[in-house]
Formats: structure tokens, C-alpha cells, sequence
């Protein structure tokens, strides 16, 4: 991929056939893209990237300083989140098929044959994960529609590397991350009111964010916290 070097930062650029300039930073370490026309020269990406490089740099310093959680190997004494909650992870064997199970507050008890491997774990825990979040959306969209004062046709879950949720606007239809099961409740449910947003107002500009304002006025704070520890594949700070 064509990389471009302007002052301290090294650029990925990516031609496609769209009309116009996108810049992104990713995580986790802070790499720099931007996507332009299949015409666009090298000069109109510096000048761009130059233009916004205090927002890079923010985002490359947010980005450094997130808690990074240590890798999972799925064995007992483990820590996983469930809702913003730590909870012990209690491996059983067992010649079923794998389980996960929910019995005492702060354990997640893992039922899983003793030649499983940590894929298979991990599927098993991404498994219970979905079900728990499949379980509550329905009650927060009834909670949240009314306030929004939208409808969508219909919502989805899905492992995203980018964004905590995503609105396709035309079929009235958003999709959350299942990561966000992960995280406080307030969390999810702010990412549920910026979806649903977003079948009022596609950008996010001035109107938006007083959309925000008006539908959930404490929505900061969750963003915040919603962003704070680094999950492996979590999304950047405005990615929803």
C-alpha cells in the first residue's frame, strides 16, 4: 500500500473511486489513513493531513494511554467483563458440548470438554456473550424509540473491529458490536441512541450532537467510559 511521509507521520493512501477525502487514524497504534479519489494528488493529501494534525495526534496519544487488557487464554482464575463487571472465569470439564453458565454473582463458569482448545473456549464464551445481548435489545429499543421518536425496521449483531454500531439509514436497520455486552449498561445504551440518531441526521455535525443533547443528555459521559480500556479489537473514540 502506497504510504506517504508528511512531517512526523507516516500515511497510508488508498484510491478508490469515491468522491471525497476521508482521513482516519486506527488502533492500536495509531496508524494514519486516508482514503481519496482515484485523481486526488499527493499534494491535496498533504495539505489535508497537515491541516488535521493536532486531531491525529490527539487520537494517537488517546489511543496510547487506553488500558490494554492482557491476552485471554480462557482457563480458571481468568477475568472477563460482562456488563462493565469483572468476573472470575471457573473452567469445568465435561463431555458436552461447551457451555457457559451464569450461577454466582462475579463467575462465569465455563463447561467444556478437557480437549477443547482456547478457540473453541473463546467461541463458547462469544456464544453466551451474543445471547445476553440478543436478550436486552429488545427491551432497550422499545425504551429508546419513543425518546428518539424513530422506528428501525430492524437490528443486528455483529463482531466489529471499527465501530461500536453502524446504521444503514435507507433500510432503517443498525447493527451493535457484540463487544459492547462487555461494557456498562449506559454504554450500550448510548450507542443505542447514536444509532437511532442517525435515522434523523446521516453525519455527525452540529445537528446531531444536539440531537444527542436532547435524547440523552448525560451521553458524554458514557461515551467516555465506553472508550476508556482498549479490548483488543474495540473501536476508536467517534466510531459508531
Amino acid at each position: 500500500m502506497p504510504h506517504l511521509q508528511i512531517d512526523d507521520l507516516q500515511v497510508e493512501v488508498v484510491r478508490k473511486n469515491i468522491r471525497t477525502l476521508r482521513l482516519s487514524v486506527h488502533m492500536p497504534d495509531g496508524r494514519v489513513r486516508v482514503t481519496a479519489p482515484f485523481r486526488t494528488s499527493d499534494a491535496t493529501v498533504r495539505e489535508l493531513v497537515l491541516a488535521r494534525q493536532a486531531w491525529i495526534h490527539k487520537h494517537q496519544a488517546t489511543f496510547a494511554a487506553r488500558e490494554q487488557l492482557p491476552l485471554l487464554t480462557y482457563v480458571t482464575g481468568e477475568m472477563h467483563l460482562y456488563q462493565g463487571t469483572p468476573h472470575t472465569l471457573r473452567v469445568h470439564p465435561t463431555t458436552s458440548p461447551a457451555k457457559v453458565v451464569l450461577q454466582e454473582p462475579g463467575y462465569l463458569d465455563l463447561h467444556a470438554p478437557l480437549t477443547s482448545t482456547t478457540a473453541q473456549r473463546a467461541q463458547a464464551l462469544a456464544h453466551w456473550y451474543r445471547q445476553r445481548l440478543r436478550e436486552q435489545l429488545p427491551a432497550l429499543l422499545e425504551k429508546w424509540q419513543p425518546v428518539v421518536g424513530v422506528q428501525a425496521n430492524a437490528w443486528a449483531i455483529k463482531q466489529m473491529k471499527t465501530r461500536w454500531g453502524t446504521c444503514n439509514i435507507q433500510a432503517r436497520r443498525i447493527w451493535l458490536n457484540l463487544e459492547l455486552i462487555k461494557r456498562p449498561l449506559p454504554c450500550l445504551e448510548y450507542v443505542v441512541v447514536h444509532e437511532l440518531t442517525h435515522l434523523h441526521e446521516r453525519y455527525h455535525n452540529a445537528h446531531f450532537w444536539g440531537l444527542m443533547d436532547r435524547f440523552m443528555p448525560d451521553w458524554r459521559q458514557h461515551k467516555a467510559e465506553l472508550n476508556r480500556v482498549y479490548l483488543g479489537s474495540a473501536p476508536g473514540p467517534d466510531a459508531c
